[in-house]
């Protein structure tokens, strides 16, 4: 099957006000671990940070009976999606970083966003690296050594889910362009329906529309991703970015999105779907389980589709090959035992446990000779394009950090506050910016 990496999943939220009270391994509450005569941990703690959406319940299920087999106890640290980046570099530049913490795989953004090198443990010489997906190894790496354990579906992106039956009672198919959508829109909001469930809340989700389709990019304008790597061209001087966001401000300006989209959030997804209350939003395949379980028997995982991100007519299947991943903090007092914990999760029990008790993951990019979980309507659908490109936070340097940044400009231009080509503008501002602190001669 087709390697494709997931962006994002689902996570209990902690308030980041209860971290500040947390020091990294360093004032974790814990002490050197001493053996109990069990040959197990009785007094390590280990923090793992993470971003918002990027820990399943099946992993911390997986951390608890870490616990129990070896006694060292697992702190999982969420923080809110739009605070976590700022968070992770403060603690990390104060040498007061978690024990293990998540961050975004690309062979950019390691060195530029993480300072990887300098931040993480090398774990090239890990047991379960030789059963770790090439591609998967190749985005956690830098000058050729290991640095991350990405602990994602590798399978699938985000595309729009829809509801076929509300599709079928009111006549409507699948869109193939972009002026289809807008019309199946405007016949389902007339029929008191809210088309698309967009959770702007949280500060991510929107962004997609942008940067999901960068295979189309591509297509359309070939060599587009070169030229902007080079600093040959820039955002703002390319119509089609300019079209997007357009578009995408339209469809919220029209009320397709409901009157709440800038507040509604990703974890009420499956229940905004599942009630009918909304027909479509964008999600990955393992998500339809989930809205099927929250409709209360109105609809099973047959009554749902999907169909590729509509912007800019787009046709082609986007790749994502990269996500969050799991790092070793350099400076932790507790790398043997963030080690094993890394092994742990990577086992093929825990593996097939994270493939059996989450629906999101049907896969993850180890090869234990465990079962995926890959609907046969999954499969149909990704096979049947004949043109597939990688996402552009993947391919384009200095995109990916900034994507809050980006979800706020568009979350302004959305209320009025800033124009499509003012959002571009200061993607490339950033771009340039972040371009001279890493020393990219194309800026120079």
């Amino acid at each position: 099957m087709k390697k494709k990496l997931a962006v994002c999943l689902l996570c209990g939220v902690m308030s980041a006000a209860m971290l500040t009270g947390c020091g990294g391994s360093g004032d974790s509450g814990s002490k050197e671990a001493e053996a109990d005569g069990s040959g197990k941990k009785s007094d390590t703690t280990l923090t793992i940070m993470a971003s918002q959406d990027w820990v399943y319940d099946a992993e911390m299920e997986l951390g608890q009976k870490f616990e129990e087999e070896t006694g060292i106890k697992v702190d999982y640290q969420i923080v809110p999606s739009d605070q976590y980046y700022n968070l992770l570099m403060t603690k990390l530049n104060s040498g007061e970083g978690p024990d293990i913490f998540g961050g975004q795989s690309g062979s950019y953004d390691l060195v530029s966003q993480y300072s990887i090198e300098k931040n993480a443990v090398e774990l090239s010489g890990e047991p379960w690296v030789a059963n770790y997906d090439e591609f998967a190894k190749e985005q956690t790496s830098v000058g050729g050594k290991l640095y991350g354990a990405t602990y994602f579906d590798t399978t699938t992106d985000f595309y729009v889910v829809y509801n076929k039956k509300i599709f079928e009672e009111n006549g409507l198919k699948e869109p193939t362009t972009f002026a289809e959508f807008e019309s199946i829109c405007q016949t389902l909001l007339d029929k008191g329906i809210t088309p698309f469930y967009e959770c702007a809340g949280d500060g991510w989700h929107h962004v997609m529309w942008f940067c999901e389709i960068g295979g189309k990019y591509e297509d359309l304008l070939p060599g587009i991703t070169d030229k902007l790597n080079n600093n040959e061209t820039k955002f703002a001087d390319v119509e089609e970015f300019k079209i997007v966001l357009d578009q995408v401000k339209e469809l919220a300006d029209k009320g397709y999105f409901g009157d709440n989209y800038l507040s509604d959030e990703y974890a009420d997804l499956p229940v905004a779907l599942g009630t009918g209350e909304f027909a479509m939003s964008m999600a990955k395949p393992g998500t339809i389980a989930e809205i099927a379980a929250a409709s209360d028997g109105a609809y099973t995982e047959d009554d749902f589709g999907m169909f590729l991100i509509p912007t800019l007519d787009n046709d082609v299947l986007n790749v994502h090959p990269c996500g969050p991943s799991r790092f070793i903090y350099s400076g932790s007092k507790h790398v043997d035992e963030a080690k094993q914990y890394l092994e742990y999760i990577t086992k093929k029990e825990s593996v097939q446990h994270m493939i059996d008790k989450e629906a999101k993951v049907e896969n993850l990019p180890y090869e234990l000779g465990q079962t995926p979980a890959y609907s046969a309507y999954t499969q149909e659908f990704l096979d049947s394009f004949e043109k597939q490109g990688v996402v552009f936070q993947d391919v384009i340097k200095y995109l990916n950090p900034q994507w809050g940044d980006i979800g706020q400009d568009m979350v302004s231009m959305f209320i009025g506050d800033m124009t499509s080509e003012e959002v571009l503008q200061a993607i490339d501002s950033r771009r340039e910016t972040q371009a001279k602190a890493a020393g990219d001669e194309a800026w120079n």
